[in-house]
């Protein structure tokens, strides 16, 4: 049976050696023919890293390491591809990005069952069982047609993401839970300012290093814009927009707040929140230092720091299942940035994930969904969680359930959540 893969990046490349590795013919699409590209790529190599050479942590204590070690357990190219063409890196996994790319196409070319085909994809045969995999910066053309699969609601761009940060490292002896004017119950946490914290914060973020951009990055949207950005329109602009404090009390008082910070809630289970509008361009430091400067926040883990570029990303919850399959045409799947997973490794999972789904599929089996106490699991679920502002997700502890008897110690903590996923991914596996 003909499977076509959309995409040669690195969901692209793993879905294709999946497919082939269990017997499917595969054609595999890469635009990139030496004469077209995209702006952020250098190169027409398949799997090529973008942004950095860096799959980030491997350390038993991180989500990014318990990732990695999930997917050894399942079998994953192109995490193997990446261990042998690792240079030091400290804790993390970097790659020699030539060398990863020509190991990725070599690895493929051995199969007889893969075709890559150097041609632009401008719309989906929806009779052929297919996974899109054509990233964030997809073709305008195939935009079009998924804005036709999709409806075009369910297709959107972004400039600016907020940080994400760990729930259970915000100190509530400052920070309260509270909806605006009581409105929603405990759906935020806000952190109150007064006048001298406020100005001190503002005069910080103003002056703030910022990340470089590249040209493609630059147009800014109101509606998304970086917090930095509002604060430059002057020093009330942020008290009149996401910081005001209007509405806002401590529950059981009626002091009055010069400003208030608010973080809303990123997953269902309440470990992880959002800071409200502050989609930010700053340094990854410069966010940890600035922000730290909010009451309440001194010593909160940023899950995932704010970024600003132009990516495309589908809204999952609306057209996907657990499975990265189309809700509307089983013969489609999804896979990498944008069904809403952000890093590297987790494309490259999710390539996985669609591509082993899509089999179970074409054989009328049951998908496979893994232990919501896996980071593949909980990844999956992040696809379906229908939250008002659906945003790509990465690997965090702050993604999987609590733990029934979590240790008192950070480290420990961590590892005792690692410990629970590799067990249960092993059940799981196993049946």
């Amino acid at each position: 049976m003909k499977i076509r893969v959309i995409g040669g990046g690195l969901s692209g490349c793993e879905a294709a050696y999946q497919l082939a590795r269990l017997g499917y013919d595969v054609e595999l699409y890469e635009m990139r023919d030496g004469e077209k590209s995209t702006p952020a790529h250098k190169t027409t190599n398949l799997a090529e890293l973008v942004c950095s050479n860096s799959l980030k942590s491997v350390a038993n204590d991180t989500g990014h390491g318990l990732l990695k070690q999930e997917m050894q357990k399942i079998g994953s190219l192109l995490l193997e591809c990446a261990y042998r063409c690792a240079v030091p890196a400290g804790g993390a996994l970097a790659v020699d990005r030539e060398q990863f790319s020509h190991e990725v196409e070599t690895e493929l070319q051995k199969f007889n069952n893969l075709k890559i085909i150097r041609e632009e994809v401008q719309e989906i045969d929806e009779t052929i069982p297919t996974i899109v995999a054509s990233g964030p910066l997809t073709s305008e053309a195939l935009s079009k047609d998924i804005d036709r699969i999709l409806g075009q609601e369910n297709l959107n761009f972004f400039d600016a993401v907020a940080p994400i940060v760990d729930a259970s490292s915000i100190d509530f002896n400052k920070a309260f839970f509270a909806a605006r004017y009581d409105k929603g119950g405990d759906d935020y946490i806000n952190c109150p300012m007064n006048k001298e914290e406020y100005l001190k914060f503002y005069n910080e973020l103003v002056n703030a290093e910022k990340a470089t951009l590249h040209d493609f990055d630059l147009k800014v949207f109101e509606h998304c814009m970086p917090i930095e950005v509002m604060a430059s329109r002057g020093e009330d602009t942020m008290r009149f927009g996401p910081l005001r404090p209007k509405g806002i009390r401590r529950p059981g008082s009626d002091e009055r707040f010069y400003a208030v910070v608010q973080l809303r809630k990123e997953n269902t289970e309440g470990s992880a929140y959002n800071i409200v509008g502050f989609q930010t361009n700053l340094k990854f430091g410069e966010q940890k230092r600035v922000f730290s400067l909010i009451p309440g926040l001194e010593n909160v883990e940023i899950l995932r720091y704010g970024v600003m570029h132009r990516n495309t990303y589908i809204n999952s919850p609306k057209v996907l299942n657990e499975a990265f399959q189309l809700k509307s045409n089983k013969n489609i799947f999804f896979a990498g940035q944008m069904t809403g997973v952000e890093g590297y490794v987790e494309s490259i999972m999710s390539g996985m994930i669609a591509a082993l789904n899509l089999d179970k599929e074409l054989k009328g089996e049951p998908k496979i969904i893994f232990p919501k106490e896996s980071i593949i699991g909980a990844l999956q679920r992040h696809l379906v969680d229908d939250t008002e502002d659906y945003q790509p997700m990465n690997a965090n502890f702050g993604i999987l359930p609590e733990l029934e008897n979590p240790p008192r110690d950070k480290k420990e903590r961590k590892l005792a959540y690692t410990l629970r996923s590799l067990k249960l991914i092993d059940e799981y596996l196993s049946r």
